[in-house]
């Protein structure tokens, strides 16, 4: 084929979120790099954007654009039909029934589990916290499945969880985080987009023995010691496949689900604190995400199937 063209539209915290816009944009860097892709991306400043986004970049004549989240649904049904010949690719949304249209979504609550498994065993106040963005249900795939983590480990640990009500403050972010550690927490996992950069300054402003949990991406640089690990979410690794299958012509319209079997989530490295963390205590996370990865331990994504579940032995 001619030159793969490649682009994608952000929500409103832009490619600066250090976290999920970030990496969906390191997965277009990558295709520059290996496939030779011509890239680019729009940042959203409102949601009305969206639409008008998405078809700017279809009219550039990119050959695969991304909606970079699941506020971009509506946008994409309105703007796909119109570009037959352009592929869409949508991030933790519902991509139309078209043979151009993708959704790749991810199994955040098996990543969030192993993270959870981890602060279950690091935390020394038996007291944990959980920062979200806005009260949605991708969202609460993030709280269950950390909240099924920390009681596997410590079944008898306390979860403080809040929300800040949007993507992009990150004073909130930080004050809600200094509320909980207050509360007794000494670790906190958040899944707030840009609000989470302020839980790891919260973290870091609180000093030793207390951590941040990052998301999406590797965040652990931000404040190095102070984030215990990040639950990496391989938006980047979606993103690339996606355009390394258009440009081998075999495209796969529909979804796509990454999970920890198709390393779709998981720890980060933890390059600061790798040796904070007894490798026993690592040595049973592992197991668990070897668990989760055969198929003998079914992770809960929501408040149902969490009341259901049955911590495994490990």
């Amino acid at each position: 084929m001619a030159k793969l063209r490649a682009a994608m539209v952000t929500d409103t915290s832009g490619i600066g979120d250090e976290s999920f816009n970030a990496s969906a944009w390191r997965g277009l860097q990558r295709a520059q790099s290996e496939l030779g892709a011509e890239v680019r991306y729009l940042e959203s400043r409102t949601a009305a954007d969206y639409a008008r986004n998405l078809t700017a970049l279809a009219r550039q004549g990119y050959t695969v654009v991304f909606a970079i989240g699941f506020l971009m649904q509506d946008a994409l049904a309105r703007v796909a039909p119109r570009f037959p010949k352009t592929y869409f690719g949508i991030v933790d949304g519902s991509a139309p029934n078209l043979p151009n249209c993708v959704s790749l979504i991810f199994n955040e609550q098996e990543g969030s589990f192993l993270v959870g498994a981890l602060a279950g065993g690091m935390t020394r106040t038996g007291k944990l916290g959980f920062v979200g963005g806005m009260n949605i249900p991708l969202i609460k795939k993030f709280e269950y499945g950390y909240r099924a983590g920390v009681i596997t480990i410590r079944p008898n640990a306390q979860i403080l969880a809040g929300y800040t009500g949007n993507w992009d403050d990150v004073n909130k972010g930080r004050e809600l985080a200094l509320t909980q550690f207050n509360q007794g927490a000494d670790i906190i996992f958040h899944a707030a987009g840009r609000c989470g950069i302020g839980v790891i300054r919260a973290a870091q402003q609180k000093g030793k023995g207390f951590y941040a949990i990052g998301v999406d991406s590797d965040q652990d640089h931000l404040a190095p010691g102070h984030v215990l690990t990040s639950m990496m979410k391989r938006v980047d690794n979606a993103v690339f496949d996606t355009c390394r299958r258009v440009m081998q012509g075999q495209f796969k319209a529909g979804t796509i689900v990454y999970g920890v079997k198709e390393r779709g989530v998981g720890l980060s490295p933890m390059r600061f604190t790798k040796n904070d963390v007894p490798p026993a205590l690592m040595a049973r996370v592992r197991r668990l995400e070897t668990m989760i990865a055969q198929g003998k331990l079914v992770v809960p994504f929501n408040e149902q199937t969490f009341r259901a579940f049955k911590p495994p032995k490990v």
